[in-house]
Order: structure tokens, then sequence, then C-alpha cells
């Protein structure tokens, strides 16, 4: 990392999506306050994840990062933070048994909370207010008190981002995570859905091989990669006077860690030339994701990666594809091509979602399933073109039974979107598709495998 940077050297760049407060007075007590505030994460385990995220680049791993579009402050439940995370788990382990291999499993949770939006302003009727930019921002009920840009919202994001990662450390490290106990990780209303059946069939041959082990002396109770997990959190660095309180200098290293997440990332909208956000990733050792979108031209995206990680230390970029169905085999491949010529050492992620938004027939924002599958697929067949290695999948889900995404092998239909759409922001999957796409994506990596031995010959 450079000697000149400082948290807060950002400010000196040319800052897009950031909010305006009216109170300076205001916003300086929030983030004196938050930078008085205990840290969320720790350096050593930002890392730690970076140690992973190595092995993903090599091809020896797999990166699973999913969670919510944005985290609100009206579901914030033990409940909901439970269920996502045992869908997490049910993706890992059909992920793991289908490629043999390690899965890193990132949240977009405990932070994901502002969000990049295409207008600054909203109008209902005859009436125009400020867009809603996620609750650590100002409030979604469209009135003029609820819409202004609070700071205090950051504190109040920072305890529930605190509590949440709290019962994720104890779910991960305590019990919940065994893998004696991954029958009890399928929801209840999955059960209508063919792949809650083939989850069984795993968890089955699982307990076999578990039961197998057993039987010749060695007791699964006493192997920490059985009992427990690692499981990180993530989220776009987008509010960055949130992002600069977060962050400290490590007392080991001397080097500065954003402490709200173990990874953070820039997103489509802010990855621009002088931007302030890419200012402030260049000097945080915590892993980063880019995403990559139509609009990023290889010479710019391998400049990013010379501000970003002059080092080449492997595991510190994760570039995160987001085109759209229809468009991931034109602009794709030229950028991964730009990138292994220049011998950048990434983890190429899949976002099949942020590029697959419509507008349904019933007036709601939806995700067809099929486009969602068809970015995935060609995400793959990209890859497998140009001998690189699909290293991850990010998506947008909860373990709620929500219907905001239309189609999948349950069928949601346009008709029955309204039924229960919850979301805060974009439309997410549910627990049975988000399986559903954990299992085709294992069919991927399965027939990735198999053509290896052929592409080495």
């Amino acid at each position: 990392m450079t000697t000149a940077w400082k948290p807060e050297s950002w400010q000196q760049f040319e800052a897009r999506h950031l909010p305006e407060y009216e109170d300076a007075a205001a916003l300086a007590r929030a983030t004196d306050t938050l930078s008085a505030y205990p840290p969320l994460v720790f350096a050593g385990e930002a890392r730690a994840l970076k140690a992973d995220l190595a092995e993903v680049a090599a091809g020896h791993a797999f990166l699973l990062q999913g969670g919510d579009c944005a985290e609100s402050f009206a579901e914030f439940h033990p409940n909901n933070i439970r269920d996502t995370f045992r869908v997490l788990l049910q993706m890992a382990v059909v992920l793991t048994f289908a490629g043999k291999r390690p899965v890193v499993k990132v949240g977009r949770m405990a932070g994901q909370f502002a969000k990049p939006r295409s207008s600054p302003t909203e109008t209902q009727g005859d009436v125009t207010l400020p867009s809603y930019l996620g609750d650590n921002i100002n409030g979604i009920e469209f009135d003029p008190v609820s819409r202004r840009n609070d700071p205090e919202r950051m504190v109040r994001a920072y305890s529930q981002a605190a509590a949440t990662l709290n019962l994720l450390r104890a779910f991960a490290g305590g019990g919940y995570a065994n893998l004696r106990e991954v029958h009890q990780w399928t929801l209840d209303f999955m059960g209508r859905s063919p792949w809650a059946d083939r989850f069984g069939d795993v968890a089955d041959r699982i307990g076999e091989a578990l039961d197998f082990m057993e039987a010749c002396g060695v007791d699964p109770q006493t192997l920490p990669q059985l009992k427990g997990t690692n499981f990180y959190t993530s989220h776009e660095a987008l509010l960055l006077p949130y992002e600069q309180a977060m962050t400290r200098r490590d007392s080991l290293t001397g080097e500065w860690y954003d402490t709200s997440a173990h990874m953070l990332w820039i997103g489509d909208r802010t990855r621009f030339d002088g931007s302030a956000h890419i200012e402030f990733a260049r000097g945080i050792g915590n892993p980063l994701g880019v995403k990559c979108g139509p609009s990023l031209e290889p010479d710019t995206l391998l400049k990013l990666l010379d501000q970003l990680n002059p080092d080449r230390e492997a595991g510190r970029i994760t570039l995160i594809a987001r085109f759209g169905h229809d468009k991931v085999e034109e602009g794709l491949p030229r950028l991964v091509r730009a990138v292994k010529a220049a011998g950048h050492p990434v983890v190429w992620s899949c976002d099949p979602m942020h590029g697959n938004v419509v507008k349904s027939d019933s007036g709601y924002k939806t995700r067809p399933f099929d486009r969602i599958l068809r970015e995935v697929t060609a995400f793959f067949s990209v890859h497998r073109a140009e001998g690189t290695h699909p290293g991850g999948i990010h998506v947008e889900m909860t373990g709620q039974d929500v219907t905001e995404c239309v189609g999948g092998a349950i069928a949601i239909t346009d008709d029955a979107l309204g039924d229960r759409y919850h979301t805060h922001c974009d439309p997410r999957l549910n627990a049975a598709q988000s399986l559903e796409l954990a299992f085709l994506i294992a069919e991927m990596i399965n027939r990735e495998m198999a053509e290896r031995p052929r592409h080495a010959a």
C-alpha cells in the first residue's frame, strides 16, 4: 500500500452516489461515534479470507457469495439471519459435494445497506422526493421526513451489523453448521421443491460417510472442519463516510483495514477513472471485489487492477461479472483475455442478478430465473473456452419464502409476484430457487472437471 494514502484521501476525488447531508455537524458526530466503536471484524480474519480466495484464484476452491439486496431495519430478525445462513450452508454443501473442492462462504450480510440508484429523486403523483438510498441513509417510506438523509442511521446500521455478526459467528462455530445437522438445514416450506428431495439424498450420503468415519475410529466431533465452518461478511463500499470511520490501522502489520466487513466491493457505477471509491479501496488491506459490466473496457480494467493490486497479491481481487444473459459472451471474453495476458491473479465470479432485471406485466421489478441461469451457463462457457477458472457465484437471495423472481422449479408466475414481494430494493431468489441454482451450478462444475484432462492433454 502506498504511504501517501490515508483513510480520508478519498475526499479529494470525485465521489458519485453519495448522499448529501444537510447538517455537517450531525455527520461529524455520527462518524466520530463510529470511529470510537470497536471493529466489527479483525484484520487477521480479512487476511484469512484473502488466503482462501487465493485458493479460488488458483482453481482449488469455489466462492459462494450471497445474501440480501439491501438489508433493512424493518426485517432485522434472528430468524431471517438464521434462514439465509442455512440456505447458504445448503448451497455450499451441494457445491462442495459436486466439485470435491472447498467452498468459500461470504455473506452479503452485516452491512449491505446502501444502494446506488439510477435517479437521485423519485416522483409519485405530483410529489418528488429524494430516492431511497438504503436504511443506513434514509427511509423507504415516501414522505419528506423519512427521505431526509440522516447520519445517525449509520450508527443504527453499525449496531444491527454487530448483532448480525454475533449471531453468524455463533451459528458458524457453535454447532449449527455441524455436518451432523445437515438434514436440519432444509426449511419447511421448501418441501414442495423437487430440489429439496435431491438435497435430502446428498444429506443421506454425507451421513453415511460420517458413519463410516466413526466406524473406522475417526470421531467427526473432534474435527473442526466438520463441526463448524468459516463464514465471512461483505458489502458494497458505497457510503464512504461510514467506511472511513470504520477503518483502523492493524496493530500487527501497521496496514489499514476497513473493519466494517471482511470483504468490500466497488460497484459498476463507482469504479470510473478518478473515483473516490477506488481511491479509498486501494489503501485498505481487505480483499476487494470489482463489478465488471458491459461498459468496462479492458484497458480500464487493467488500470484498475494496477491501482488496487500493484503487488499482484493472489486473493486480493475478485472480479464480479454482471453483464446480463444476452451480453456475457460478447463482453466477458475480452476482459478475461486481457487479465490473463497481463498475469493478474484474480478470482472470476458471476453475478447473474444485476443485468437481468425486467419490469413484469403486473408492474413489479423481477428477475426471470431462466435468464439468471443462462448468464451463469454463459459465464462457465466463456471460461471453458478461454482456459480460465470460473471461480464463483454472487447472488442476491434470502432464506425467506418470497415471490420476487419468476420461474424456477416451483414456477413463480407473474401473477404470483404480489403474494410475498418483500424486498426493499431489488428482487431476490428465495430459498428454493437458491438451492435449485446451486444444483445446476454443481452440474456445470462437474462438466468443467470432466473436461479438464482433455484441456491438459
